[in-house]
């Protein structure tokens, strides 16, 4: 007797969007700063990173790693003693990969007052124990802002894909 060959799996159930919404926030403090008195941007990136992280983890629920991250304009300084504030979500899943967006803003303890920071968009892949990379659930958007997003995703990551084959030729 024969077996029958295994069927494919069943396709992933998604995930909404809010599912994988994050806040990160920490004050910044004299240790991460330049003579100036402002956070460093490699500080920044850094917590954009675990930012990025924390949403794709918490869509995955599994350990991601950074795949790449696009290009990060610093628009405002952040000072000593301000509060960074961390939102993320993850934007669409490409099968394997995943674009998460970040925004980071600052906050003055004292007046109240935020201001937008940086944006960046990350992408990152689950790994398995051997190094594999897993399929991910589908990302699902419900409002107009989170389908707007998904859109523009598949946009940049043709142009993702464009620049790392151009950096292979």
């Amino acid at each position: 007797m024969t077996s029958a060959p295994n069927p494919e799996p069943a396709p992933l159930a998604g995930r909404p969007v809010r599912a994988s919404a994050s806040e990160y926030s920490e004050i910044a403090l004299p240790n991460d700063a330049n003579p100036l008195g402002f956070l460093l941007g490699g500080r920044v990136m850094h917590l954009v990173d675990m930012a990025g992280a924390l949403a794709a983890m918490r869509h995955t629920r599994c350990p991601v790693v950074t795949a790449s991250v696009d290009h990060m304009t610093f628009l405002h300084p952040i000072h000593i003693g301000q509060l960074i504030i961390l939102k993320s979500s993850v934007n669409r899943v490409f099968r394997t990969s995943m674009e998460v967006g970040v925004k980071v803003f600052v906050e003055d303890l004292v007046t109240g007052d935020r201001k937008h920071t940086a944006s960046a968009y990350l992408t990152f892949v689950t790994m398995d124990a051997a190094g594999r990379r897993v399929v991910i659930a589908p990302v699902i958007p419900e409002t107009e802002d989170e389908k707007r997003r998904y859109e523009e995703a598949s946009r940049r990551r043709a142009y993702r894909l464009d620049q790392r084959n151009r950096g292979r030729a």
